[in-house]
């Protein structure tokens, strides 16, 4: 039995994961999370903005703290969109390892969604002979096709909910670029000639679906066992769409389930799964709280 700390910093939220692995089983020792927004601000020339840097260091910091409380003997860490296009990217990594001693490791879109997938599959309740498994992140949405025991298909779009917030604003301005984008996806699902079979189960993780789980149960404590497997529907998720859209983000804050943090972002999260899911054709979501980060600490060494 290995004790494995996985971390992954992501666009908006950096999460930490402390586990003893024993033949591909995870028991859960800790579980830390907290929204760094590390894409706030982030432009092509600049890339990552010093005050971001900051907060993912103070962050991280913390983290380096926790693994050494709980005597971890493996740390697996993986940085994903906002580093990866960032022009400062490597020199941020450079400075996480100076100051936390936490080596991170950027990962392209095609091994972030491979990765992602070893982790939802840890937490699912029943197998499936078809899942496409979309994962909404700050800066990229990856979407994983996996069927009859093989991954069929892994693309990483630029479509975050961060991204989408700070460039376009407004719903339809945002919607109008996530159609743009899965336009580009249809017909590369269609020219490599990948079919989405009528059994096909979506599942959805990490923030927005989580959210939107526990909006929909009303938690005013978040619960992972809850969320996790937890089945909404197209309707349904158009309601929670059309209950936020007039709020103020303040207002927002007031509805139970959705975290501080994600009021401002939230609206962009949604509009990417359900265009997703129109485009897709699926009336439904399957939830995991599993993703990345499981798939981390249930990853080989070298990632």
């Amino acid at each position: 039995m290995t004790r494995v700390a996985a971390i992954d910093l992501g666009t908006n939220t950096a999460r930490l994961l402390i586990a003893d692995c024993d033949a591909g089983c995870l028991a859960t020792i800790c579980i830390e999370r907290e929204i760094v927004r590390l894409g706030g601000g982030f432009t092509d020339e600049m890339g990552i903005t010093e005050s971001a840097q900051q907060r993912a260091l103070t962050c991280l910091k913390r983290f380096s703290g926790i693994m050494k409380e709980y005597d971890v003997q493996q740390v697996r860490a993986a940085a994903t969109s906002a580093v990866r296009d960032a022009v400062n990217g490597s020199l941020f990594v450079e400075k996480v390892f100076r100051e936390t001693g936490i080596t991170l490791v950027v990962i392209d879109g095609e091994l972030e969604g491979r990765v992602t997938l070893r982790g939802v599959f840890s937490g699912l309740d029943t197998a499936h002979d078809s899942m496409m498994v979309v994962d909404v992140g700050g800066g990229s949405t990856e979407f994983t096709l996996f069927e009859d025991d093989k991954i069929v298909y892994v693309s990483s779009l630029p479509l975050g909910v961060v991204r989408l917030t700070e460039g376009f604003g407004a719903p339809e301005a945002m919607s109008r670029r996530i159609n743009a984008v899965l336009d580009d996806l249809q017909r590369e699902i269609s020219s490599a000639g990948v079919r989405i079979k009528p059994y096909t189960v979506m599942i959805a993780t990490a923030g927005t679906a989580t959210t939107l789980a526990a909006i929909k149960m009303g938690m005013t404590d978040y619960d992972y066992r809850k969320v996790n497997n937890l089945r909404i529907s197209r309707g349904e998720i158009a309601e929670i769409y059309e209950r936020l859209l007039p709020l103020s983000t303040a207002e927002r804050l007031l509805i139970p389930g959705l975290e501080a943090g994600r009021e401002d972002l939230i609206i962009a999260g949604i509009l990417i799964i359900l265009h997703s899911m129109d485009l897709l054709g699926f009336t439904g979501i399957k939830v995991s709280d599993y993703g990345l980060l499981e798939g981390l600490a249930l990853s080989d060494d070298d990632i």
